[in-house]
């Protein structure tokens, strides 16, 4: 069993990749490594929308500048420019493969959202995730591609060459949930699209599989990783002892939602001038201020004063979510709190999407591309997926027949493990390891607790190796041992900014660095060699 291609990750950024590939390469086998259902991950439950200059009053240097500032100097501007040049292609092809989005009389609607200075967000309501990969999974179930779902990559493989050295990549195992068996999936290209690493985090807007996989096996596979400093909290997920993170889009600040205290006064005036509009990092640190200050478990989020037609028409899915739990948003304020929702850093990446792996490609929020910098702005997520999607996609079609078939790769062998009676461990540790990264490493930091979590990281990674060692994998295992090895990675790049920018703010250094100029965060694995393919 033997694929031109191999996409790990069946979200926005893998499913779109795949189904373009196959319309330069109608005959390439492609296989597509779902980690749960074809319809579980982020995209499934990204609300917002997808930044697009679609409007005759807005520019695309308008959306260039608004994400350079959202991204604290961080920005690549060659690559932020890359994306916005191809961000209305990238919406048009959603069209033409069945996404139905929202008009206002003969337009699409768009919305605004924070950060942003026009209205540029295309949506489906408050679904776009729901609708873009809803319509992306019937076309790739259509077009003869080899689906595994249920099935969690335990690692790359690179094929091995004289001296010990490593050359590219060929595939990868992976561990089948429902049978418990490993198997060996080689092909001529990979691609890493598995998401990011929210789930590190105790509280999380991500659905439970955001465990940084793709992160993880990237850096044991030689990559260099970028920016892991750069955690972003959304600011508003609905707060309710039975709501599993349930996130509010940030479209109901953008169409006119306050954040109140408890006592009903408004707050983000005091913290920003854009007020509610502000890029997420600067309102969740308002609101874990106003949190902390008062003793307050959470604060409100109110669009009541707009008429209840307009909520239940331009927010149905939250609006139903919140009646669930007795809340009524077209009457009374939503209870939120910030909640740890995207991993701004990744892979290091070029504009193809290739890494530092020949033959291995990263794409999505896996990856980090130079664009969102220090902090993401609203809705260019899944652009991202997209325009990145396309650019792998046309690489890989246009050096597909160049890339000798992948060696014959060795079978998983697990002879020498056994079953674990130990499950417990791997329980405790996941729990330990997401309460003390969201004391420690969370929206406001410190040395000191950089420090602390730094020496629980190491101690976990110990036993996790040991325990890796002896008993055979199990999908909780791979998931704690890659969210610790991300954790580590994430601790590491905190450590070593000693400035706040964006999405990482330390009270040991509360200010920019005025004197230095603005430089990523790049760590190097030990087994990095400069190797890039053609």
């Amino acid at each position: 069993m033997s694929y031109d291609l191999l996409v790990i990750g069946s979200g926005a950024a893998g499913l779109s990749l795949a189904l373009r590939v196959l319309e330069a390469k109608p005959q390439a086998r492609i296989a597509i490594l779902a980690k749960g259902p074809l319809s579980e991950g982020s995209t499934m439950y990204a609300q917002g929308g997808i930044a697009a200059v679609l409007d005759a009053a807005d520019t695309t240097d308008a959306h260039l500048a608004d994400t350079l500032t959202a991204g604290g100097g961080l920005c690549n501007a060659e690559t932020v420019r890359f994306v916005v040049d191809n961000a209305k292609p990238a919406i048009q092809w959603l069209i033409d493969n069945g996404v139905l989005f929202d008009r206002e009389g003969g337009d699409y609607h768009l919305t605004r959202e924070g950060g942003h200075s026009h209205r540029r967000v295309i949506h489906s309501a408050d679904a776009t995730g729901k609708a873009v990969q809803t319509a992306l999974m019937e076309r790739i179930l259509e077009s003869g591609a080899e689906v595994f779902e249920h099935h969690i990559a335990v690692d790359l493989i690179r094929e091995r060459l004289g001296g010990g050295r490593l050359g590219r990549c060929v595939g990868a195992y992976a561990l089948d949930r429902s049978s418990g068996r490993v198997i060996t999936l080689p092909a001529r290209a990979v691609v890493l699209a598995t998401g990011g690493a929210s789930r590190v985090y105790l509280y999380s807007s991500n659905p439970d599989g955001s465990t940084g996989d793709g992160i993880a096996m990237a850096w044991r596979a030689g990559c260099r990783v970028s920016n892991m400093e750069f955690s972003q909290f959304h600011p508003t997920c609905l707060y309710h002892p039975k709501a599993k993170t349930f996130l509010v889009t940030e479209a109901v600040r953008g169409e006119g939602g306050h954040l109140l205290r408890p006592d009903g006064t408004r707050f983000m005036d005091d913290y920003d001038p854009r007020g509610e509009l502000a890029p997420r990092d600067v309102v969740a640190r308002a609101i874990d201020d106003v949190m902390k200050r008062l003793g307050c478990p959470n604060v409100y989020l109110d669009i009541s004063h707009k008429p209840a037609d307009f909520i239940k028409s331009h927010f149905p899915t939250v609006y139903a979510e919140c009646l669930k739990f007795g809340i009524d948003m077209t009457r009374e304020p939503i209870p939120v709190v910030p909640a740890a929702h995207y991993t701004c850093g990744g892979v290091l990446t070029d504009l193809s999407g290739r890494t530092d792996v020949p033959n291995l490609y990263a794409i999505g929020e896996v990856s980090c591309t130079g664009l969102h910098g220090a902090n993401r702005m609203a809705s260019n997520s899944l652009l991202e997926c997209l325009v990145f999607g396309a650019a792998a996609a046309t690489d890989i079609a246009a050096n597909m027949a160049s890339i000798a078939p992948p060696p014959v790769v060795a079978a998983w062998d697990e002879s020498w493990v056994t079953d674990s009676d130990e499950e417990v461990v791997v329980a405790h540790n996941w729990d330990e390891l997401r309460r003390f990264m969201w004391d420690y490493v969370g929206i406001v930091r410190s040395t000191k607790r950089l420090e602390r979590a730094k020496h629980r990281i190491k101690l976990l990674l110990s036993e996790i190796a040991e325990y890796y060692g002896t008993f055979r994998v199990t999908n909780d295992l791979l998931e704690l041992r890659n969210l610790a090895m991300v954790a580590d990675l994430i601790v590491r790049s905190a450590l070593s900014r000693r400035e706040s920018r964006g999405l990482h703010y330390t009270i040991d250094y509360p200010d920019r660095d005025a004197i230095a100029p603005a430089q990523n965060t790049v760590l190097v694995p030990k087994n990095f060699t400069a190797r890039r393919q053609n």
